[in-house]
């Protein structure tokens, strides 16, 4: 017998993604079963299996994609003289496009992850990747360090960025256009933080 040929990710598997967001969204991380998610995505929940085998699985192909994404923009920042403040720009940006019901989701998988260990260290990894690249920004500001110089001066401005974004991308206060002062407020309290690293001003 001739084997099934291996599903082949790509525009199906971001669809595919796309529906188990909604899913997660509607029934919450925990409500929502793998036949829940194969009904949403319009397949069995066999067929289903085949491109992801757990819920975990999921949510590391949510965060490896989000991670590419990440890497576009930080090839942008790297590129730029001036790196925090582009920084700044692509994050009001990211607030601006943020899909919603995103910050419900973040919450559900956060949540999640307190009670599933395969989860928690999913999003252990995310974190390590932004904060390094983060770190990697500050590096990039005052010039002549490497990735493992920024990250070993920065690390603490750079973890502290983090859950500030993270707690922001996660609430539901930055949902309406209305909270625009809220925003940037936010975003000159990042900016804030990373110059006055980068001044010495803070110790990483």
């Amino acid at each position: 017998m001739t084997p099934e040929p291996a599903p082949e990710f790509g525009e199906r598997e971001a669809g595919l993604l796309a529906a188990a967001r909604a899913a997660f969204v509607e029934k919450g991380f925990d409500g929502a079963s793998m036949q829940d998610l194969a009904r949403s995505a319009g397949m069995s929940a066999g067929n289903f299996y085949r491109y992801f085998p757990s819920k975990a699985a999921i949510v590391e192909a949510m965060v490896a994609r989000d991670l590419a994404a990440v890497e576009d923009e930080f090839r942008l920042i790297a590129a730029s003289p001036r790196p925090i403040a582009t920084l700044r720009t692509l994050l009001r940006k990211r607030m601006e496009e943020r899909c919603g019901g995103e910050e419900t989701l973040w919450a559900e998988i956060t949540a999640a992850a307190a009670r599933k260990p395969e989860v928690a260290a999913i999003l252990a990894r995310m974190e390590d990747g932004i904060v390094r690249r983060l770190a990697r920004v500050m590096g990039l500001a005052v010039g002549g360090l490497s990735e493992d110089e920024a990250l070993h001066r920065f690390g603490t401005p750079a973890r502290l960025v983090y859950v500030i974004m993270h707690g922001a991308m996660s609430s539901h206060l930055l949902r309406d256009s209305q909270d625009t002062a809220l925003a940037e407020h936010l975003l000159r309290t990042i900016e804030r933080i990373m110059l006055e690293a980068c001044s010495g001003e803070v110790e990483g």
